[in-house]
């Protein structure tokens, strides 16, 4: 029987993968903490109850609160500040104390447990001026790769593992980067299993969205209601693409990997909805208009901001030749489910979720 450990339950993806978890393999045992930090992740703890789920509430900032957690066979470190602007005006060290030295504490509970580490990690590890450098072309929705030869770890099929991660990578990419280290050579020195993904843009329903976090649900919200929205950023085009990929489909990967800790694949992989999975702002709009039946004026913000990217697709080529994985809801499904949730849910979506 696998007992669980996984650190920001009470989030959008913490909450979905104890979900897939629980529904998929009734042996497994699933323990959550969560500081309940983000503003609605208490509405998730009447689902985690359902669960049956152990609810600690806690902060993996705190030593001592990671310590007094049962041991476990998998802790999965779900618990972060996930924004790219994260610590640029100010929290700086909040956000490197939730980001890096919480996972120091979780790899810590790995030692004496001898537990299997997975760390949610993230493609903002990859380097700002190499993916700006990216050679596009402009389309009439969206901006594409021009060519693939000699750009080491990128092809028509997307960003991989090898692409580089030379700073700047933003605060918060620094942070995951760093944690990605620790854990390799924490499970090297003290003898556990762990698995590193660098995972795109996670989106589904019930996902809370913000413009920094959540960018396809936040964007559906707003437009729900009515609320202004603006591209911001590469002349104000809305070009900008990124691919995304539900909770459920990482959830499928995690399971392999726990129930096959010592596979001789490569430790670090990206994973992501891949080029059948991404959309520009533009075409998100374009959805938003034909499903959600109205328009609204789109303000635009021409100038580009320091940490945003044109373009990021997830090349999923090793997670699907050593794991036999690829995302199996598309990107349709995906965003209307999303809708669904939103016009179910318009009264708390309109509070600020």
């Amino acid at each position: 029987m696998n007992k669980i450990l996984i650190t920001g339950i009470a989030g959008f993806v913490g909450s979905r993968l104890a979900t897939f978890f629980k529904e998929h393999d009734s042996s497994i045992q699933i323990i959550g903490i969560d500081n309940l930090s983000r503003r609605g992740s208490e509405t998730n703890l009447h689902l985690l109850k359902q669960l049956g789920c152990t609810f600690v509430h806690g902060d993996i900032r705190s030593k001592e609160d990671i310590e007094e957690l049962p041991k476990v066979d998998w802790v999965i470190d779900c618990a972060a500040i996930p924004t790219v602007t994260a610590g640029l005006l100010g929290g700086t060290r909040q956000m490197i104390d939730h980001n890096l030295t919480g996972t120091l504490n979780l790899l810590e509970k790995c030692r004496r447990d001898t537990s299997g580490f997975i760390i949610l990690s993230t493609s903002r590890v990859y380097s700002i001026p190499a993916l700006a450098s990216l050679p596009l072309e402009e389309g009439d929705t969206r901006y594409q790769l021009s060519v693939d030869k000699g750009l080491v770890g990128c092809s028509s099929r997307g960003i991989d593992h090898n692409f580089s991660t030379q700073a700047p990578v933003s605060l918060y990419g620094a942070t995951k980067l760093a944690s990605e280290t620790m854990a390799l050579e924490y499970g090297e020195a003290f003898g556990f299993p762990v698995w590193i993904n660098r995972c795109g843009v996670i989106a589904g329903a019930g996902q809370f969205g913000k413009i920094d976090q959540g960018i396809f649900s936040f964007w559906i919200y707003q437009w729900l209601l009515k609320k202004p929205l603006a591209y911001i950023g590469f002349g104000g085009t809305g070009k900008q693409v990124r691919d995304f990929f539900s909770p459920q489909d990482l959830a499928q990967l995690l399971l392999k990997q726990i129930k096959d800790p010592n596979r001789k694949v490569p430790k670090i992989l990206n994973v992501g909805g891949g080029l059948d999975s991404s959309m520009s702002l533009f075409e998100l709009s374009q959805f938003c208009r034909e499903h959600l039946n109205h328009d609204i004026e789109l303000g635009r913000v021409p100038e580009t901001r320091s940490f945003d990217i044109p373009w990021y697709v997830t090349d999923n080529t090793l997670v699907s030749q050593y794991w036999g994985w690829q995302p199996m809801e598309s990107k349709e499904s995906l965003l209307q489910s999303i809708m669904e949730y939103a016009r179910e849910n318009k009264s708390i979506i309109n509070n600020g979720f």
